[in-house]
């Protein structure tokens, strides 16, 4: 789930769409949608965020009983099932790992310990590895810089070097955010290279023992209550062949703070570091004096979640799919936090899948257009993308039979706006028939204000990006109708400061729902709109998956 602060927005707010590669496409006869019933969306979020489902973490009671609801809601508003077996739910395998209470993790200098990690304040760690006991015994410390290997920008921070056995520890982002450089990676905007998922898998590829990331706010674009918030407590994955053994026996964050006084018990200055680390030829760095001592013991489980889908059977060519997706789950409980301890995750995601029920609802309402569609509520994005993976994975339509997706992730409560915000802006043509409906709206496409975080890497339209299907990430915007864009600037910083992954993502009864309203019936009319045409929207020419949806189209 993605969160917008307002570092750049300003500057973005002034910006009106430029199509990137403007396509003309055959136009049908859009029919008016019926408005979006803000009182249902208001119901269905209240009864997805409440305290009864407890936080709807996948594999959980208070989940299991999440995902019924929605099948229930799809089932009554005439969608027909879609997932196995002829019902609404496809099966989803995950392992479920807690890291326990003897766990510890120490770095000593010169066998002295100058740091005991204590999963909150300092640091936070985990294995993706299913056994039940691990432990990482004197492993030298290296600094491996931003811990990239990107041959087609020229870059190996870990070239001629051998890292099996040790610690890696590494910045997170990448250079291009470092310099601000636009020659230098994609400069501002962060590329997968500087996301802390591909960091740790390749530290395991090299056959490093451990893998640290250095959190700073800026780069990674949340707080470290985000991180201590996130990577605590019972943490999921995919079932997986080789029940992890290509990971790191032990992945992590360090607190910048941390970070910065134990580099400087190897006498070395963090900013210093920070500094070569962006340079080209960056030459990694042993810690002199400095190890690590781990171990994790953990309670390791197999769980079943599921995804939930329903769908609208096409009327002239029922085998080809108009893709809507949201997630449903959410953290769930902490319950050894004392007061509030439940992760209700009302705005993330419980608004992006009502928003996906008031859509399917909607379609059947208006009638079954030309082609088909699909509204799918994937499982366990919180822990990494892994039911829309799962879903890319195995869809329940083919891919190649997908026409395009719309992804639904977090609107905020804001009110009606004058704007809508596209993230990864220039990737599709999917934006052009965007812009069509919005301008009769005076309305107007945002460019991802903050492209430095990654946000096109961090939401399950990416799962079936990077597999070739067209997916537009849009999401209702901050130039609010009356109060213009300052307000829904600090709209949207509160929430990302008071309420992001953090048990105050409650539903309130004084929201505003008139802007989730909005979003919704933009969102409807768009995707019913390719539903009633016979064009395939593409990727624009240059974008990093043009070529595989070439590909699945050719074929």
């Amino acid at each position: 789930m993605k969160t917008y602060t307002s570092l750049i927005i300003a500057a973005a707010m002034a910006l009106t769409v430029t199509a990137c590669e403007k396509t003309e496409h055959p136009k049908s006869e859009i029919v008016k949608p019926p408005i979006a019933s803000a009182a249902d969306l208001g119901r269905r979020i209240e009864r997805l965020s409440a305290d009864e489902y407890e936080g709807r973490a996948p594999g959980t009671p208070g989940g299991q009983a999440a995902s019924q609801y929605i099948a229930d809601e799809m089932k009554a508003a005439g969608l027909v099932p879609m997932g196995n077996n002829g019902t609404y739910f496809q099966s989803v395998e995950l392992t479920e790992t807690s890291v326990l209470d003897s766990s510890a993790l120490t770095i000593t200098k010169d066998g002295v310990p100058i740091l005991e990690g204590d999963q909150s304040s300092n640091s936070v760690f985990w294995t993706k590895r299913l056994d039940p006991s691990l432990t990482v015994k004197d492993s030298d410390m290296v600094f491996v810089g931003y811990g990239i290997v990107a041959p087609e920008y020229g870059w190996n921070d870990y070239e001629n070097l051998d890292v099996k056995g040790k610690t890696v520890v590494m910045l997170v982002n990448d250079p291009g955010f470092a310099t601000q450089d636009p020659e230098l990676f994609k400069g501002n905007s962060m590329t997968y290279y500087g996301r802390w998922t591909y960091k740790y898998e390749e530290a395991g590829r090299q056959g490093a023992a451990a893998a640290l990331i250095i959190h700073e706010t800026a780069p990674a674009s949340y707080g470290w209550d985000v991180v201590s918030g996130s990577w605590t407590g019972a943490q999921y994955d995919l079932v997986r062949p080789d029940g992890g053994a290509n990971r790191t026996l032990l992945e992590g964050w360090l607190h910048y703070d941390t970070a910065k006084s134990v580099l400087a018990g190897a006498g070395m200055d963090i900013e210093n570091l920070k500094t070569v680390a962006k340079a080209k030829g960056f030459k990694p760095q042993y810690m002199p004096g400095l190890k690590l001592d781990a171990r994790i013991d953990q309670n390791v489980e197999k769980v079943k979640s599921r995804n939930v889908a329903g769908g609208v059977k096409g009327t002239k060519y029922p085998d080809e799919y108009v893709l809507y997706m949201a997630h449903w789950d959410h953290l769930g409980r902490n319950e050894e936090r004392e007061g509030d301890n439940i992760w209700n995750g009302a705005v993330d995601n419980a608004t992006g899948t009502a928003a996906i029920l008031e859509i399917g609802q909607a379609f059947v309402e208006q009638g079954a257009p030309e082609r088909s569609a699909i509204f799918v509520a994937v499982t366990a994005e919180e822990s990494g993308l892994l039911g829309s993976a799962y879903y890319g994975a195995d869809p329940l339509v083919p891919l190649k039979n997908t026409v395009a997706g719309i992804n639904i992730d977090a609107i905020q409560p804001v009110g009606k706006t004058n704007d809508m915000i596209v993230v990864g802006y220039g990737s599709s043509q999917l934006e052009d028939r965007l812009n069509d409906i919005l301008e009769p709206r005076d309305m107007y496409i945002v460019p991802d204000p903050k492209p430095e975080a990654g946000y096109y890497y961090r939401s399950d339209h990416i799962s079936l990006a990077k597999l070739g299907v067209p997916m537009l990430y849009a999401d209702g915007g901050i130039d609010h109708q009356t109060q213009g864009k300052a307000y829904g600037e600090a709209f949207m910083q509160e929430y990302t400061d008071e309420r992001y992954h953090k048990p105050g993502d409650e539903y309130d009864h004084s929201w505003d729902l008139s802007g989730i309203e909005q979003t919704t019936e933009i969102l409807f009319e768009l995707g019913y709109g390719i539903a009633n045409s016979t064009d395939w929207p593409n990727w624009y020419e240059g974008a990093e998956f043009r070529a595989l949806r070439d590909k699945m189209r050719a074929e």
